[in-house]
């Protein structure tokens, strides 16, 4: 009898160290496209699911845009004001303008720090998004940058500054093309840029604060000269108006999304040959971040999936190689995770060193509405 007993309990201690002391479901709510759901469903879920035994990975999509940020917003305000312990959401994914509100209303973990890959975030927007400190709140999913696209053919020495290019376009009038503020964000981060390169005030006030009226009077000449340039520019119907002028060669060079433009490349829409360059003194970007709520019921859990999910392999395999994002992480800490060729083609043109100088963020709110509102007023009338 004595054995027996020992036996079954032997045999219950082996099933207990095979189930893990506490699985969880951990819950991932993101915002935009179907492409950042079927990111985590098919590729981050299953490599943590095995690394975690015991554990899944839900994911919930809140749709694309601002508006699928703005849900999650919205859900962890409603858990906050009913008081709920612990929230519906572990993980979530959100655009660089809401996770400043997002750590104004208390919503946000401080987390960054307890992390092994929180060190290996070098941009500034990690630490300051549109003018809000999100410091040790955030860890950047990606970043998506923009530069101007070029065909070499017709353009072999292409303007490395704005300076160079504002004398280029009035001397080959018709062949930079760009969507003004209207047709997408390409064209809106190169206003910005404008503005950063011949403003006449301090660029970095108006990236990170803070906000002072009187600093929109500086603009005056350089919006005056941006309506000049205007006049031999060509203004294309969107983001993808833009590649598809260069793709036909009735423009020579324009503002791009990175990403979109290795997209176009690798479906044969663009030439193999065509290039980028990020002019200085820059040109905006901008991050999705992860987040973790401050009552998430698997915190810990939540640290270990940002942890992969930002981890030079992973950014490598599944933000580099799938979707022609730049890492979320120092660019030089995924060289090594990634196939030469891929590394080549992702920074060949707009080295890490580049991203770092000349890869900025958009400016504050207050400014950037100014911005738009200047150009509207000033440069389409």
């Amino acid at each position: 009898m004595k054995n027996f007993v020992r036996a079954a309990l032997l045999v219950g201690a082996v099933a207990t160290l095979a189930v893990p002391a506490r699985a969880a479901e951990l819950t991932v709510v993101t915002a935009g496209d179907q492409n950042m759901v079927d990111y985590v469903n098919q590729y981050l879920a299953p490599l943590f699911e095995k690394q975690n035994p015991g554990n899944t990975v839900r994911v919930v999509g809140t749709g694309p845009g601002d508006a699928g940020s703005q849900k999650i917003v919205e859900r962890f305000e409603a858990q906050k004001r009913a008081g709920v312990a612990t929230w519906d959401t572990d993980v979530a994914v959100a655009h660089e303008k809401f996770v400043g509100p997002m750590v104004a209303g208390g919503y946000l973990e401080t987390y960054r720090d307890r992390i092994a890959t929180g060190s290996l975030v070098t941009r500034a927007n990690a630490d300051t998004a549109l003018g809000a400190d999100v410091r040790g709140y955030v860890m950047p999913m990606f970043n998506s940058q923009t530069a101007l696209a070029y065909n070499p053919v017709l353009l072999p020495n292409p303007p490395k500054s704005y300076e160079e290019l504002a004398a280029w376009a009035k001397q080959n009038p018709g062949k930079f093309g760009y969507n003004g503020i209207k047709g997408g964000a390409s064209g809106v981060s190169f206003v910005m840029g404008w503005i950063y390169a011949f403003g006449g005030g301090d660029a970095r006030k108006l990236m990170y604060g803070p906000f002072d009226a009187a600093e929109t009077k500086k603009w005056d000449t350089a919006l005056a000269s941006l309506k000049d340039f205007n006049k031999s520019a060509t203004l294309t119907p969107g983001n993808a108006g833009t590649l598809d002028l260069l793709s036909r060669g009735e423009i020579a060079i324009g503002p791009v999304w990175v990403d979109m433009f290795y997209s176009w490349q690798a479906n044969g829409q663009l030439p193999p040959d065509f290039k980028l360059i990020l002019p200085a003194p820059g040109m905006p970007g901008q991050p999705m971040h992860y987040v973790i709520p401050a009552k998430a019921a698997n915190r810990v859990l939540a640290e270990k999936f940002v942890e992969l999910a930002t981890s030079p392999k992973v950014q490598a395999e599944g933000i580099v190689e799938r979707f022609n994002w730049y890492p979320g992480i120092d660019a030089t800490k995924v060289q090594s995770e990634l196939p030469p060729k891929v590394w080549a083609k992702l920074f060949s043109d707009i080295s890490p060193e580049d991203l770092a100088g000349k890869g900025k963020p958009f400016p504050i709110a207050p400014y950037n509405n100014a911005i738009l509102e200047a150009y509207e007023r000033q440069v389409m009338n």
